[in-house]
C-alpha cells in the first residue's frame, strides 16, 4: 500500500472535501434499473437514497454536488425516476445541505425533472476545487478537479472493486480525482490495463500517473495503491 496525504477524504463511492464542507458523488444514474428491461429490477432509487443518507449522517456537509450523470436517460425519463429524484432532493434538504448538479452526458432530460441549481462546472467553497462530470474540458481553472464519467474499478486478486483515481498535476498542472460511480448497478471499467486513450475523459492525460484508491469496508479506511504504471506489474 501507498501513503497519500490529500485534503479530501475518499469514502464509500463518494468524496468528502472538508475545507469546502462538501460531499461529491458521481454517476448516480437514476433510472438505470427501470431502463434495463428486467421484470423485477432493483429499487435503485431507494438504494442510492439510503447510502447517501448514511454518508450525509457521517459528514454533515453544507453542500452535496453530483458530478454528472444524475440520470440514466437520453430520450425519455423512465417511470419512477421523477419520484426518486424528488425523494433524493428531499433527503439532501432534510440533512440541511444544498444540492448542486453538474450535468453529464446522460443528463439530456435533466431539465424536465430537476429545477434545482446546475452548472457545467461548479467551484467548491474552498476556492481550489472544481467539480464537473469530466466528459468535456472544464471552463473554470482550478488547483484540483473532481470528476466522474469513467466509472473506474480496480481488479485485485480476482475481485473487481470500485476505485478512486488520483492524478497529481496531470491536467494543465492541476490535480485530478476521478470518482467511482455511485450506482451499484454499473460494473465499472477495469483500469488495471487502461491507457490514457482508453479513458473517455479528456482530463485523464497520463493514466500511468494515477494512484488508485479502494474503500475497505472492514477497516473503514481507504487503501491507496501505487500509480497505475506500477500497479500493472503488481496486480
Amino acid at each position: 500500500m501507498t501513503e497519500i496525504d490529500l485534503p479530501v477524504a475518499p469514502l464509500e463511492r463518494a468524496l468528502f472535501v472538508p475545507a469546502a464542507d462538501a460531499l461529491v458523488v458521481a454517476d448516480v444514474h437514476l433510472g438505470r434499473a427501470a431502463d434495463s428491461n428486467v421484470d423485477a429490477p432493483i429499487d435503485d432509487g431507494r438504494d442510492v437514497r439510503e447510502r447517501l443518507a448514511s454518508l450525509l449522517g457521517r459528514t454533515d456537509p453544507e453542500t452535496v454536488v453530483v458530478a454528472g450523470d444524475l440520470l440514466h436517460s437520453f430520450q425519455r425519463v423512465p417511470r419512477g425516476v421523477r419520484r426518486d429524484l424528488e425523494a433524493l432532493a428531499e433527503c439532501v434538504a432534510d440533512a440541511g445541505a444544498d444540492l448542486r448538479v453538474t450535468p453529464g452526458n446522460h443528463d439530456t432530460m435533466l431539465a424536465d425533472v430537476f429545477d434545482g441549481e446546475t452548472a457545467a462546472d461548479y467551484r467548491l467553497a474552498d476556492g481550489e476545487t472544481v467539480v464537473c462530470h469530466g466528459h468535456e474540458r472544464p471552463d473554470k481553472s482550478a488547483s484540483r478537479y473532481v470528476i466522474g464519467h469513467d466509472h473506474p474499478a480496480l481488479s485485485v486478486e480476482g475481485r473487481k472493486l470500485p476505485c478512486f483515481l488520483y492524478g497529481p498535476g496531470v491536467y494543465e498542472g492541476a490535480d485530478v480525482i476521478v470518482c467511482p460511480c455511485f450506482t451499484t448497478l454499473a460494473a465499472g471499467a477495469t483500469v488495471n490495463g487502461m491507457r490514457a486513450r482508453d479513458f473517455q475523459s479528456p482530463l485523464v492525460t497520463d493514466a500511468d500517473a494515477f494512484h488508485p484508491a479502494v474503500w475497505d469496508d472492514s477497516s473503514e479506511e481507504v487503501l491507496w495503491f501505487p500509480p497505475l504504471g506500477e500497479c500493472r506489474r503488481l496486480l
